[in-house]
């Protein structure tokens, strides 16, 4: 794959999830790799899926501002503000309101707009909305 492209696509994570022993997935190289490669778009589009399916199932977290903070800590030199405001805008929603369950539908848009900050674009298109739509099945 193009090494121009941005790394959570290369990876095939597009959610840039860190590797911790993923099934299918392995650590990216070099000795600063920290990212999971997964061996399909799909892969890694079920990973981001299951893990914000977590983090409100078994975390309790309910808002896109501790979804964020949980996802892209500052910790992580992440700007965590402007990517908490960049998702609530993309959803309609204000940082802190309780999102609810996540239908297939929110969780599409969640994912989406988690893709577009960790990469600079969103290339899956209604690949993103099947995944989601799985959680229904």
């Amino acid at each position: 794959m193009a090494s121009s492209l941005p790394r959570g696509i290369r990876n095939h994570n597009p959610g840039n999830l860190n590797y911790v022993g993923q099934a299918g997935a392995h650590k990216e190289p070099g000795p600063h790799g920290r990212f999971a490669v997964f061996p399909t778009a799909q892969d890694g589009l079920r990973a981001l899926r299951d893990q914000l399916l977590r983090y409100q199932q078994r975390d309790g977290i309910d808002t896109i501002d501790g979804i964020i903070a949980k996802w892209a800590p500052p910790s992580d030199d992440n700007n965590t503000n402007a990517y908490t405001q960049t998702v609530a805008s993309h959803l309609n929603v204000k940082p802190t309101a309780p999102l609810g369950p996540l239908t297939p539908d929110r969780l599409a848009a969640l994912m989406h707009a988690i893709i577009r900050v960790e990469n600079g674009q969103d290339p899956y298109g209604p690949l993103v909305n099947t995944i989601a739509q799985e959680t229904a099945c």
